[in-house]
């Protein structure tokens, strides 16, 4: 477990220095989806300190299990809008993809009595089979959201189709392009992207945030 985390906080550093970038400019979001707690408990004591999860339930079960351990929780998976105000306790969501999961969010933030920090999805590959805002809308639906009284968009999050690294470059650009063009674009901070096999061209393209699960984890069984 140490020697995975151990080697992909040296690979975020490496991508971040030939970037021009500084080493802390880049956070690690080890996606624990489908790993045992105490795994997880494991990996927090080798280094970890921001975790994302996929599923509300699973989450809940860890953080229930993982109290003790301080750490910052980000949900990362598809947002059922019946499920908000158990989302609304995470301390970032990468994941709304349209006006309508914003605004359950925003309801359910505004009953907790806490702001909550979010990232608009967005489809940069067009893919017919994924979630996200589509690049042209971005502008109407970052208005929109925006005006919502209990949440404060950081930034963009992208998934792009499993491409090689160099391949898939050329989206973590549009990406990071799209968020400059956009109506106040310094209050976007973070771009969530890059995962295991792509992070260090994500990094290279302007990624704050890169999501890993395998390379820190290991191979594990996807959830049905």
């Amino acid at each position: 477990m140490s020697l995975g985390w151990t080697a992909v906080h040296a690979r975020v550093a490496a991508a971040s220095r030939r970037a021009g970038r500084a080493p802390d400019a880049v956070r690690i979001v080890a996606v624990s989806k489908g790993v045992a707690a105490e795994r997880v408990r494991e990996a927090v004591g080798a280094g970890v300190r921001e975790l994302g999860e996929n599923y509300v339930q699973e989450w809940q079960a860890k953080r229930e299990a993982l109290a003790d351990l301080g750490v910052q929780w980000h949900f990362i998976g598809r947002i059922q809008r019946n499920k908000a105000a158990a989302i609304a306790a995470a301390s970032l969501v990468h994941s709304v993809a349209d006006a309508r999961a914003a605004q359950a969010l925003d309801a359910a933030a505004a009953a907790r009595g806490m702001p909550l920090g979010v990232l608009l999805q967005v489809n940069v590959g067009g893919e017919a089979s994924k979630a996200g805002v589509a690049p042209g809308e971005l502008p109407r639906v970052l208005a929109a959201v925006r005006a919502l009284g209990s949440l404060r968009v950081e930034g963009l999050m992208a998934i792009p189709p499993p491409l090689p690294p160099e391949d898939v470059r050329p989206l973590f650009a549009a990406l990071r392009e799209l968020r400059d063009r956009q109506d106040d674009a310094g209050s976007l901070r973070q771009l969530s992207m890059g995962m295991s096999g792509d992070f260090e061209a994500a990094i290279e393209e302007g990624a704050t945030l890169v999501r890993i699960g395998t390379a820190i984890f290991g191979p594990r069984k996807e959830k049905a």
